[in-house]
């Protein structure tokens, strides 16, 4: 009779993204989910709305510093030059995004402007979604970019950020920048 192994599966691998655009595309719906939620949350429950607004922006935060690092650096190498002005619209948008999030430094559910500037935050954050997955995303694939190794960078590099939220409470650590800056 054979002994049961008493090692644990090891869910995160097993349930880890193919690739980049996987992974990319799975943060894609998470953020997708909590816009959902927040739309859905009655104008009273502010703490509901105070804890998805701050899942949100860090959700994002941690997902643009990734795609920033590595991502779009990989894209620039890889696509040809007229496919390069997607890549560079990206770094714009995500340097909105960032400016609206620094925005919930300041205000509070509750406060005039905040159910708007989350608004406008997913609206913006929506649009990129879709010019990312129907546009660059497939360029990148045809590319020949290895997307297993780069998505095992952004995963890398994932783990470790989202690590930092939780060793802070959960307070978006990251690069803070609000800078458009793309990496030479």
């Amino acid at each position: 009779m054979k002994e049961k192994s008493s090692r644990a599966p090891e869910p995160a691998e097993a349930n880890a993204p193919s690739d980049a655009i996987a992974l990319l595309k799975a943060d894609h719906r998470s953020v997708e989910r909590l816009f959902d939620a927040f739309e859905k949350t009655g104008d009273d429950d502010l703490e509901a709305k105070g804890t998805l607004a701050q899942r949100a922006c860090e959700e994002l935060t941690v997902h643009a510093i990734i795609e920033e690092e590595f991502l779009y650096p990989a894209a620039h190498k890889a696509l040809q030059r007229q496919d390069e002005i997607d890549v560079d619209e990206a770094y714009v948008e995500h340097f909105l995004v960032k400016t609206l999030i620094g925005k919930f430094g300041s205000l509070k559910p509750g406060d005039d402007g905040f159910d708007a500037t989350f608004k406008v935050m997913s609206e913006l954050v929506k649009h990129h979604v879709e010019e990312e997955e129907s546009e660059l995303f497939p360029e990148l694939r045809k590319s020949g970019v290895d997307l297993v190794a780069l998505g095992e960078k952004l995963g890398a590099r994932k783990t470790e950020l989202m690590s930092k939220l939780e060793e802070t409470g959960s307070k978006l650590a990251g690069d803070g920048s609000l800078s458009f800056a793309r990496p030479s």
